[in-house]
């Protein structure tokens, strides 16, 4: 495939550590590097637009917002796009999941998983109402029940889940 360079960007794959990099160097999320680095290995980077498993079209790392056909992303527009997406799903978090009292693991893997699915999906969850009301470990046991995309159980959902309950119970 011919991947058109633009302002010197070449490739079509970029380094999620580079971009975690960018992204801690800012200071403005709370996700800790564990968690950003489940997120952006699970996501993988691209610089050009595809279309993912979802059928959406997504840029970066994991990215759906403002995404154009054609238009190749440097790492720090790749890094202020997920940055962007990581507040959003954090501000989730912090509102339907009372995560200002998370400790960090189960904060991290709750970004992860809302980063993934969308604020929507997961606001009115079981796994957010059991992180309200303090029963945390019953919330990380939640993880597994959110592995199907299109009415299928997908083996990358089933790896990132487990993951991200692992990172969960790291109370």
């Amino acid at each position: 495939m011919n991947i058109p360079k633009k302002a010197g960007v070449t490739g079509a794959v970029c380094s999620v550590m580079a971009i975690i990099a960018l992204v801690v160097s800012s200071g403005e999320v709370r996700t800790s590097q564990n968690g950003l680095e489940l997120i952006g290995n699970a996501e993988s980077c691209r610089r050009a637009p595809y279309m993912c498993p979802a059928n959406v079209l997504t840029d970066g790392i994991g990215n759906t917002h403002g995404v154009k056909r054609g238009v190749v992303k440097a790492d720090q527009q790749i890094a202020a796009d997920w940055e962007k997406n990581i507040l959003e799903a954090e501000k989730c978090v912090n509102r339907y999941a009372n995560g200002t009292t998370l400790k960090q693991g189960p904060f991290d893997a709750a970004v992860s998983v809302t980063f993934n699915l969308g604020c929507p999906a997961m606001q009115k969850s079981t796994m957010f109402w059991m992180f309200r009301q303090g029963r945390i470990t019953d919330g990380c046991n939640q993880f597994p029940r959110w592995v199907h995309a299109g009415g299928k159980v997908l083996p990358g959902l089933v790896t990132r889940r487990a993951a991200e309950k692992s990172l969960c119970l790291t109370i």
